[in-house]
């Protein structure tokens, strides 16, 4: 079945290449179940490279389990979790975190996705105050639901306020490798260097099947870990198979080069969509999406040759995304496609 490369969703792409060799390579004869494989052990190797030796890694299936996990490890249920409005966590995971954790979620409304000390500190009350639940975590995603990125001062300023407070800083990464991209800095720049807690490491929006991991720099949350990784249905029997994914976009730069690729197409959808005097781009781009506004009936044309999603529906703001496999003729077709929707042709 032959498919049109869309921009609705990093999620979309298929698999690199190199992961399904990979995947190839590793499925021949047998080897012991839930991690205890070479596999595993070179993919956790790769990752303390990259993140640092304190680092403790746990491979899972989805980025909503990572994330859930993450909290779950750091938090009690009498626990908040402070995070954006926009957030994966309170819009798109239907309830999860809440639910697993028992926390309350304590959504901050941002202008471009970021959480800063001065706003966190307004939701921050009843510190101490039995009546009250107590904020415990800020959770932050890098690159943000919008497409924008924290600068390492923006990150360390909320690592030390959280630190200082006695509360602990996650970051949803389901897409570090953009962001990472994006500023020119490792993986462990953005991440542990700067007083992140824990992480959910994002793998299956950059090129592989269905991988992500837990990445955790607090030594206390680690320890009991593999507990609530099976507890919450996340301990893979045939591990080998999420860890040679991991492995793979570790070993070579491949999670750089296929970010660096994204955030590339979309700097350059950004540049074709400008051209269109009705098109108007409302965020800053600065990994691989582009939010743009445009008349809801060029946006029903638009749709008719290309799936994407609407992020806001009362201003009419929709969601581009890049991918690992975009091309430039990809970014140039739908360029010509909006220009021709909003002709009504």
């Amino acid at each position: 079945m032959k498919s049109r490369r869309g921009f609705a969703s990093d999620n979309n792409a298929g698999v690199h290449p190199d992961v399904l060799k990979a995947l190839g390579a590793a499925n021949p004869g047998h080897a012991v179940g839930y991690g205890d494989d070479d596999y595993t052990r070179d993919a956790l190797d790769l990752f303390r490279k990259h993140f640092g030796p304190r680092a403790r890694v746990y491979p899972v299936f989805t980025g909503t389990a990572a994330n859930v996990l993450c909290l779950k490890a750091l938090t009690r249920s009498y626990h908040a979790v402070v995070c954006a409005e926009s957030s994966h966590l309170q819009v798109d995971e239907c309830g999860a975190p809440e639910s697993w954790t028992g926390c309350k979620l304590l959504p901050i409304p941002t202008s471009d996705g970021k959480l800063t000390p001065t706003s966190v500190e307004a939701a921050c009350h009843g510190i101490g105050d039995q009546h009250h639940v107590q904020a415990k975590i800020i959770s932050i995603a890098q690159s943000t639901e919008v497409g924008t990125v924290y600068r390492p001062e923006e990150v360390k300023a909320l690592a030390r306020w959280a630190h200082a407070r006695g509360m602990l800083l996650h970051m949803d990464g389901a897409r570090i490798s953009n962001a990472a991209a994006s500023l020119g800095l490792t993986l462990r720049q953005v991440s542990g260097d700067l007083g992140v807690d824990a992480l959910s490491f994002g793998g299956t929006k950059n090129g592989l099947m269905g991988a992500d991991a837990v990445v955790l720099f607090n030594e206390r949350a680690a320890l009991d870990f593999r507990f609530l990784r099976k507890q919450g249905m996340q301990l893979a029997s045939k591990m080998r198979y999420l860890s040679v994914q991991l492995g793979t976009l570790l070993a070579k730069d491949l999670w750089l080069r296929n970010a660096r690729r994204a955030n590339r197409m979309a700097r350059l959808l950004e540049a074709e969509i400008r051209k269109i005097p009705q098109v108007r781009v409302v965020y800053k781009v600065e990994a691989n999406a582009v939010f743009a506004t445009l008349p809801p009936k060029a946006i029903r044309e638009l749709r008719k040759k290309y799936f994407f999603y609407t992020w806001d529906e009362a201003k009419n703001v929709v969601r581009w995304m890049c991918s690992w496999d975009t091309t430039g003729e990809d970014v140039r077709n739908f360029a010509r496609a909006v220009a021709r929707a909003l002709q009504g042709r």
